[in-house]
């Protein structure tokens, strides 16, 4: 082993250190043999050259004490040139080490949607790679997305084809990376949806086989955030993988060697939460497709996927040829060219050699078949090649990486967004692509976290109630699914075809549908967390008017105030809460239907409460306001020869508006509640880009990519306006049209301004609704508020609603309007040294800051281009949709902002739930007694209450008793678990952000989840929930700058006692007392 060691690490070229090496060598040789005349024999030259080594490496602190001090020295060398080699230091004339990976990049949706992937290709993956696997134990592979691999195992694999998979499992042949239900996108996702995704995913594998991922496979999402790695590892992961940066960073991070580093994504958790990262070079996640000796598809053998139909004859396109006598040498030397060239960009003597890319592996036989001889050839050779190489999974690489115990660079809280793969592709555009798509999965998010809660509760308060409870898990499991599955890099982006969009849509809607059957389940069958049999609203049965019934429930775990609207059909109206007294409320015209009318009502929920009103259709009432609108001339942009002369304005405790007549455009806003009540100019209107559809006429705008031209245009040629004073809202709207003549708008602004001032309403929100669309083909359409704030075009945009990054406007050689374009999930904000403005939304877009003091947000886009590919994949987005988001305004100091936006972005994506359980009708006997509302559970305002869920997954927490019931044989998949509840509690706030709410936060558990029932016993676990924090020992990698990692986080929790620190998030199980105690 010595001798191995020794002549890896001493040749070199220069002829001088060879002789050198040598005579360090012939001591080493001769005391490691006990040759004790050897050493009195050496040369005092000979001496010098060993003692000049130790001196250098006892400088460099890697001299241990030993006996004798001859052999302590030799020892020493010899202990340093072993480490040396074994540590994967780069030695010139060292083999490379090829960790070969055998993949299959399959996109959950993209051109195909899941049903037509399965029946093409995907069931054919895993079943060629079971049956591969299994004939040579060499053989590895890596599975990815789990959504195709639970639909093949659930649906397609046979007894013994699971049996195999348990057993390459069990050997680590098969290794599930990742481990979520898709490999979610990283731009435009929310923090819940991708906690949700792989939650579920690591559920079924945990239950399923025992294993937890520990490694991430992010390769293809268009750029990487920095919440990711966070979250990653949070969920126990030892190293992360990600590929799709800016073309210009990945080119000098090549060539500097710097795309591994230690990724430190949260600015509060910092090294904490720390994990190893490696980037992939400009080859990406694919081998190389083309090879000179042939026209096909290189390294892939089993050529293409064919659609719709699979060849009965197995006889793809684009079949590689085959490695035989002729061709071996010719695929050797291509591959080893390649290893070579990537070995170049990193430090280790290791290399990552992915081998598959998309749609691929579905005929096995044919990959392994070819690339067994053809690695076998490369190791018989391998000091002519000076390269080795194997079969592996993803945690054989990172762990030879390791092991070499290099020092690494640290990467703060930075993030790869966006992203451009040249000068003239900016791949901004999808941040706004299918708008509609993109509203409907929050919804669907926001109404599954709120299902999730009411169940939870029934189940702790009423466990054999009449809610069926494996009827009502799979309610949830459907909706759980479906918003996993938009999730994916090519789903929620909006980059798929028309076709997988409507996929999407589809199973929303139909989990949606499931769930609110389960909440009306919930809400209305006796034996539930109240009484609804026992009611009495006072006033009622005076005359025979006309009743409707309506439920609003409160899904955060706060005390809220606030204005809900609901759609009603008459005027009229007076409303009453569940204790029979008279509710404030306005009712108006709806702005979306003359048909139809806005009932804005003021409602008071403590955490987690729901409520019952009555709304009685009995005429005029004292407590109900009819409010009119006031509806002023439309102004043509082609008359604005003088503006600002005539103002409105329209004032609230916190704000005074003022709208220019002129113009029928705000004017500005000042914001009261600041001690200096500054007055910041404002305008708020609609721009769009024009893009180039042909390919031939320069660079093209598409759903991926954003390639303005020129600046934005103005978008319309004349505002009409109405104000509708109000006296709990004051409405304000705007309608744009396209031409100073049209009868239809295109687009519109809705504002309401909070007038009401009992009860606690807060004044601060102004809250915007849009109408957008349909637009004339090849526009991208955006929100552009103009302000007085000196920003000097820098903006503030969230990391998937979890940690706000400064966007520092950039100058580029091209294409600098789309690259300083970035994705906004949640909020955005511009800001000066007096004032901030904060916009929060309802969905992903598009912001940028293109001139001081503006901030625009893309809301729309329609395109077509004829680029080929684009044509070819039904992938040009002429999407003619109306798209209506929300966005909600914040103005004041930038103090008063920063404490206001977190908890209000959080209140905006979980709005109470309005749920009508009747339509208006003559009323029914009434009922007497009073009702008994559930017991509010409510956090501290730095905390977010994140689940709280029934995740049915039945494994038991100790690892040990579940791998021994796993490999008992016993019957699988087990009846789910009811009665292990899923915590998290997340804190909102960035270390030194706030004075107060920046502070750690201590709560007793016990007491806060009184209004669910009584806690037993609460055991703390990974993110997603499959490791036992106690147990949970992530790799440690040694970094230049070990600042903060003498920090330990508030972990562990006595008598239910538990301390959450800035951006925390902890994660429980917890069990609750069989008795009913609400």
């Amino acid at each position: 082993m010595f001798w191995c060691c020794f002549v890896l690490c001493s040749i070199k070229k220069n002829k001088k250190k060879v002789a050198f090496y040598r005579d360090i060598f012939w001591l080493i040789r001769a005391s490691v043999e006990n040759d004790s005349p050897a050493w009195s024999r050496a040369s005092s030259k000979q001496k010098h050259n060993e003692e000049v080594w130790v001196k250098k490496f006892r400088s460099r602190g890697r001299i241990f004490a030993c006996g004798d001090p001859k052999m302590g020295f030799l020892s020493v060398l010899v202990f340093a040139c072993c480490c040396r080699w074994s540590s994967g230091g780069r030695g010139e004339d060292q083999p490379v080490q090829t960790f070969v990976i055998p993949h299959s990049h399959m996109d959950v949706g993209w051109v195909y949607t899941i049903q037509e992937s399965m029946h093409a290709y995907a069931a054919n993956v895993y079943s060629s790679v079971t049956e591969e696997l299994s004939k040579v134990k060499e053989r590895r592979f890596i599975a990815v997305e789990q959504e195709f691999f639970r639909l093949w195992w659930d649906t397609v694999a046979s007894d013994l084809q699971k049996k195999q998979v348990r057993q390459l499992v069990k050997d680590g042949r098969l290794e599930f990376i990742i481990g979520g239900q898709v490999m979610h996108d990283e731009a435009v996702t929310d923090l819940d949806d991708q906690i949700l995704q792989m939650t579920e995913g690591h559920g079924f594998l945990y239950q399923t086989f025992g294993v937890r991922p520990q490694f991430s496979w992010h390769v293809d999402p268009f750029g990487a955030s920095a919440t990711t790695p966070v979250l990653f590892a949070l969920a126990g992961f030892n190293a992360h993988l990600i590929s799709r940066i800016d073309y210009d960073l990945k080119d000098a991070m090549q060539k500097t060697k710097k795309l591994q580093f230690v990724w430190r994504g949260s600015p509060s958790l910092a090294a904490q939460q720390e994990i190893f990262t490696h980037t992939m070079d400009q080859f990406s996640y694919c081998t190389p497709s083309h090879v000179p000796f042939s026209n096909s598809s290189g390294f892939y053998w089993n050529g293409v996927a064919l659609f719709p139909d699979p060849p009965k004859d197995g006889v793809y396109p684009n079949m590689s040829l085959p490695v035989t006598k002729e061709t071996i040498d010719a695929y050797a030397k291509t591959m080893v060219e390649n290893i070579k060239q990537r070995a170049a960009w990193f430090r280790t003597n290791h290399v990552l050699w992915p081998w598959g890319c998309d749609k691929q592996f579905y005929n096995s036989s044919v990959q392994f078949r070819n690339m067994d001889p053809l690695m076998k050839y490369i190791n018989q050779k391998s000091k002519e090649f000076g390269v080795t190489v194997q079969y592996a999974t993803l945690s054989q690489y990172f762990q030879a990486v390791h092991q070499s115990n290099l020092t690494w660079d640290v990467r703060g809280s930075q993030d790869f967004l966006p992203y451009s793969t040249e000068p003239y592709q900016a791949w901004t555009g999808f941040y706004a692509s299918r708008n509609v798509l993109k509203g409907l999965a929050r919804r669907a998010s926001s109404q599954l976290h709120a299902a999730e809660i009411l169940f939870t509760r029934y189940r702790v308060h009423f466990p054999d109630g009449p809610v069926a409870k494996d009827w009502a898990l799979d309610k949830l499991r459907a909706l759980r699914w479906a918003v996993s599955e938009v999730q994916h890099h090519d789903g929620i982006t909006g980059t798929e075809s028309p076709k997988v969009a409507d996929m999407y849509v589809q199973h929303l809607m139909q989990g949606m549908m499931g769930v609110q059957e389960l909440q009306a389940a919930l809400f209305l069958l006796p034996h539930y967390l109240d009484n609804p049999a026992v009611e009495n609203f006072h006033g009622a049965g005076v005359d025979q008017a006309l009743e409707q019934h309506v439920i609003i429930y409160n899904p955060l775990a706060w005390n809220i105030t606030t204005v809900v609207n609901i759609t009603v059909t008459l005027a009229g109206a007076a409303v009453y809460d569940d204790e029979g007294q008279p509710v404030s409320a306005q009712i108006q015209h709806s702005a979306q239907s003359n048909a139809s009318y806005d009932l804005f009502v003021v409602v008071q929920l403590g955490g987690l409460q729901h409520r019952k009103y009555l709304i009685r259709f009995s005429g005029k009432s004292g407590h109900t306001y009819e409010a009119k609108a006031v509806v002023f001339e439309r102004r043509r942009v082609k008359d604005w020869t003088r503006t600002g002369r005539l103002r409105l304005p329209v004032l609230n405790r916190c704000y005074k508006l003022m709208f220019d007549q002129e113009t029928n455009l705000l004017h500005s806003i000042t914001h009261l509640y600041s001690p200096k009540k500054q007055r910041v100019m404002m305008t708020q209107d609609f721009w769009e880009y024009h893009a180039n559809g042909d390919v031939n006429a320069g660079p093209i705008s598409d759903n991926y990519i954003f390639s303005a031209n020129a600046s934005a245009v103005r978008a319309y040629q004349a505002v009409e306006m109405q104000i509708i004073p109000g006296q709990i809202v004051t409405e304000i709207r705007q309608y744009f049209y396209r031409g100073e003549n049209d009868s239809d708008y295109a687009y519109s602004i809705t504002t309401l301004v909070p007038e009401f001032s009992g009860a606690g309403l807060p004044c601060h929100r102004l809250q915007q609704t849009y109408s957008v669309g349909p637009l004339q083909l090849n526009t991208e359409v955006v929100l552009r508020t103009s302000t007085s704030l000196k920003n000097n075009q820098s903006l503030y945009t969230d990391d998937n609603g979890f940690q706000m990054m400064k966007r520092t406007y950039k100058k580029f050689q091209n294409n600098t309007l789309a690259r300083n374009y970035f994705p906004m999930v949640r909020t955005a904000y511009i800001k000066d040294d007096r004032s901030g403005l904060v916009l929060l939304s309802d969905r992903a877009h598009g912001v940028s800051s293109q001139a001081n003091g503006e901030l625009e947000v893309m809301l729309h886009r329609r395109l077509w281009n004829n680029q080929p590919w684009n044509l070819g994949y039904n992938l040009t987005l002429n999407d003619s949709s109306v798209v209506r988001p929300t966005l909600w305004m914040l103005l004041g100091s930038a103090n008063a902002t920063s404490r206001l936006y977190q908890r209000e972005a959080v209140e905006l994506q979980h709005r109470p739930v309005v749920m009508p359980i009747d339509n208006p009708r003559k009323p029914r006997q009434e009922k007497t007694g009073c009702s008994s509302p559930v017991r509010p559970v409510v956090l501290p305002p730095s905390l977010h209450l994140l689940s709280l869920s029934v995740l049915g997954w039945n494994y038991s927490s100790n690892h040990s008793i579940h791998l021994n019931h796993i490999h008992s044989g016993k019957d699988f998949p087990p009846e789910p678990d009811y009665d292990r509840v899923l915590l998290r509690i997340m804190h909102l706030y960035e270390e030194g952000e706030d004075p107060e709410l920046s502070k750690p936060v201590t709560i007793n558990i016990k007491e806060v989840l009184q209004g669910v029932g009584e806690v037993t016993m609460l055991e703390e676990r990974s993110l997603t929930g499959t490791w036992d924090s106690a147990g949970l020992q992530r790799w440690k990698w040694k970094t230049a700058n070990d600042e903060g990692k003498m920090k330990e986080p508030h972990q562990g929790h006595k008598d239910f006692i538990l301390t959450i620190s800035p951006k925390e998030i902890r994660t429980f199980f917890v069990h609750f007392s069989s008795r009913n105690n609400v």
